[in-house]
């Protein structure tokens, strides 16, 4: 099959779904394209029997309107795109952050985020860009991966520059009762290639992997780099504040209110995803492999 993947393999996690693509036997094509621009994608996508549209935004401190312009716009152009050059296969990057979380248990498919969670500009526009995919009337569906780590988050993205701060020694303390599914960005990319092959249109794919308090994600981290582990916590209310002070992303700040915990249990059953340890990615994310 031949897959255009957005984004040009240049984001962590694009850059593993074009090597996992082309190791199962497709043929890829991944050159740069902006995502603003319908006409090059339209260009992009002629040929191509499927896309997985990766390109993302995904930051806590761009513009709105910026975040909103690459990701909602951005998908819009490549819906109307796929339809102009007759690609009816599409596979798009949602985000975790779309299906909760919820409070007191893993988040699903069927779920959907607090409302105040709404408030970030890339939560929301993450939601909309998925509504956009689903309700496309294509032969689309959507993954949704949780806290990807590994090799190659070099810009960084926001987890990346947490990996870095821990593994670097910067980050000294941790926020209490916070939690994150961390799984390791391999098993992300490999969970495309499962979803384009064997995926279900209109269906969104959880691709997760463990779920681990924000002090036992900094632990894992800190002991792959060779690094004692943060040891204060503070609880959120400290934080929060910290936020309204202006000494810690309000963004951030307001995605921790809760436990980010979700289940992969639908992507196993149907597509036969399996997470593997998140060790050995750690190990990758802080050089050490």
């Amino acid at each position: 099959m031949r897959v255009f993947v957005t984004g040009g393999g240049r984001g962590f996690i694009g850059a593993h779904v074009v090597r996992a693509l082309a190791d199962a036997g497709h043929e890829v094509g991944s050159e740069f394209v902006d995502v603003r621009d319908r006409e090059a994608l339209i260009r992009a996508f002629d040929g191509a029997d499927a896309v997985c549209h990766v390109a993302a935004l995904y930051s806590f401190t761009a513009p709105a309107e910026a975040i909103e312009a690459v990701n909602v716009g951005g998908t819009a152009n490549v819906i109307a795109a796929c339809r102009a050059a007759g690609v009816r296969r599409l596979v798009h990057t949602s985000s975790c952050a779309t299906c909760g979380p919820v409070p007191g248990r893993q988040a699903t498919e069927k779920d959907s985020p607090p409302e105040w969670e709404l408030a970030v500009p890339y939560k929301w526009t993450k939601l909309a860009a998925e509504r956009l995919v689903l309700d496309s009337g294509l032969d689309a569906l959507c993954v949704n991966p949780t806290t990807p780590v590994g090799e190659g988050d070099t810009a960084p993205t926001p987890t990346g520059a947490m990996v870095r701060g821990v593994a670097s020694g910067r980050y000294r303390l941790s926020l209490r009762g916070a939690g994150l599914n961390l799984v390791d960005v391999r098993d992300v990319a490999r969970g495309h290639v499962l979803a384009l092959e064997h995926g279900r249109a209109g269906e969104r794919y959880l691709l997760g992997g463990y779920d681990v308090t924000l002090t036992e994600a900094f632990a894992l981290i800190a002991r792959a780099a060779g690094r004692k582990p943060p040891r204060l916590e503070l609880p959120y209310a400290a934080v929060a504040l910290f936020a309204r002070l202006g000494l810690a992303n309000r963004q951030e700040v307001t995605l921790a209110r809760l436990p980010a915990w979700f289940s992969s249990e639908k992507a196993r059953r149907e597509l036969g995803y399996e997470p593997s340890p998140l060790e050995p990615a750690l190990a990758r994310a802080a050089g050490r492999a």
